[in-house]
């Protein structure tokens, strides 16, 4: 229970994705952070078994960070980026591109995953436009898909309660494949499912629909994380790649949650082996110690939009703090401790143990399914016949009483910690849940 001596007056902060009137019942404040750990109000410590919210992959109150964001304040606080530049937001799109697949080393700057959906979405259309095939409007996502809040990222998104509000302003000319996830086939994979490739075939069904000359591109999480850690089935990710480059559609990996490490690699795209025409970033691209996002494009992409326009601008789109000085600074830092601590590396060294922490609660008490892949676990839960989600909604209560931070979506409890996790605070975050379980009705 929060201490009210530490409260401020909680009327007045709409809080984003929260139920407002049960949290301020009982608020949960944070008030510092370091490392692997959260302190509240109250100083109790809790371990952060999500990244913050899957984004602080090189833990907590980095000095090297916090030095550099600070220098830039003192030396530039803010830099326009239309038609002007700064020295740090070219070193930091050269920092970025040195870790994206070969050839994918056009880098346009966001502040969020949100606005990195967005962005790439128009650089699809602006590029078949760009080449003659402006008649290309169509975009296609998935069901269980989570690509932010913006209207484009909501429209291909697919997560239901997300979409209803505002379905009556979507945008138009939008398909989706159909989720990966079978409980029937799937349950407790370790790693990639065997089964499912076949759901990709699903987009040559779309596209005899529509006509492949209609389609702009596909957008896919490799992994999806919001929406309850999708892994994709073996061969599925390739199959997509195949059927789109086939018929000319730019394909999208939004990697706002896997790139920087979560695998065990610099990106998704690298994990398996699969290089989209586009990746969306953000979260662990500056440690989330200021807000940043990026667009990384194939540099034909990038060439054809840019030789087709006239003299001027050649894309109408950006952003008041694309490239913002903090936040590049905090880039150049975040990716130099990746590189010197060998952090994606460690992740992978310590995925194999991760993977058996998180598959020893196949048997606890409500749970249905396990799944992993690189430093992400799935927890599903039974839902309540009465009340879906509420199982879930009291673990993650449970669990940050108990000292230990998990997230969870309708009844799947999602793991994500930082990438310089020790191995006895892996077993911390899933023994508490084991015993946590044993407490929920």
């Amino acid at each position: 229970m929060t201490n009210t001596a530490h409260t401020p007056d909680l009327s007045n902060l709409w809080m984003p994705f929260t139920a407002n009137r049960q949290f301020k019942e009982h608020p949960r404040l944070l008030a510092k952070a370091k490392g692997m750990y959260y302190t509240t109000v109250e100083g109790e410590q809790v371990l952060d078994g999500t990244a913050g919210l899957w984004c602080v992959n090189a833990g907590h109150g980095r000095s090297e960070i916090i030095e550099a964001i600070s220098r830039q304040t003192a030396e530039m606080d803010y830099a326009p980026s239309f038609q002007l530049g700064h020295q740090d937001s070219f070193r930091a799109a050269s920092a970025v591109a040195k870790m994206m697949p070969a050839g994918m080393d056009r880098i346009f700057f966001t502040n969020s995953g949100s606005e990195s959906v967005d962005t790439s979405l128009k650089i699809a259309l602006a590029y078949h436009r760009a080449r003659g095939e402006g008649q290309r409007t169509r975009l296609i996502g998935r069901e269980r898909g989570y690509h932010g809040v913006g209207f484009g990222g909501i429209s291909v998104g697919g997560i239901s309660p997300n979409r209803k509000t505002f379905s009556g302003a979507l945008l138009p000319n939008i398909d989706h494949l159909p989720h990966t996830h079978d409980l029937s086939k799937n349950a407790h994979s370790r790693g990639q499912p065997a089964w499912g490739e076949h759901f990709a075939d699903e987009l040559e069904r779309i596209i005899a629909l529509h006509d492949a000359s209609t389609i702009a591109a596909v957008i896919v999480e490799p992994l999806a994380g919001s929406t309850g850690v999708l892994v994709p089935p073996k061969g599925y990710l390739e199959k997509l790649r195949a059927i789109t480059e086939k018929h000319g559609i730019l394909l999208i990996f939004d990697e706002v949650i896997t790139a920087f490490g979560r695998l065990g690699a610099n990106t998704a795209s690298e994990y398996f082996g699969v290089t989209p025409d586009l990746i969306t970033l953000a979260k662990g691209i500056s440690n989330a110690s200021v807000p940043a996002g990026a667009v990384a494009v194939k540099r034909q992409i990038h060439d054809t939009i840019l030789e087709a326009a006239a003299n001027g601008i050649e894309f109408f789109h950006g952003y008041t703090y694309s490239a913002h000085p903090l936040a590049t600074a905090a880039i150049l830092a975040t990716l130099e401790i990746y590189e010197r601590d060998q952090l994606f590396q460690r992740a992978h060294g310590l995925a194999a143990k991760f993977e058996d922490a998180a598959h020893s609660l196949e048997s606890a008490r409500h749970v249905i399914d396990v799944r992993n892949l690189g430093l992400v676990a799935g927890i599903e839960l039974a839902p309540r016949p009465d009340a879906p989600g509420a199982r879930a909604a009291e673990v993650f209560k449970k669990c940050f009483d108990q000292g230990v931070m998990v997230r969870y979506t309708g009844d799947i409890i999602a793991i994500s910690p930082p990438l310089i996790i020790e191995e006895s605070e892996i077993q911390k975050i899933f023994g508490t849940l084991e015993e946590v379980l044993k407490t929920v009705e």
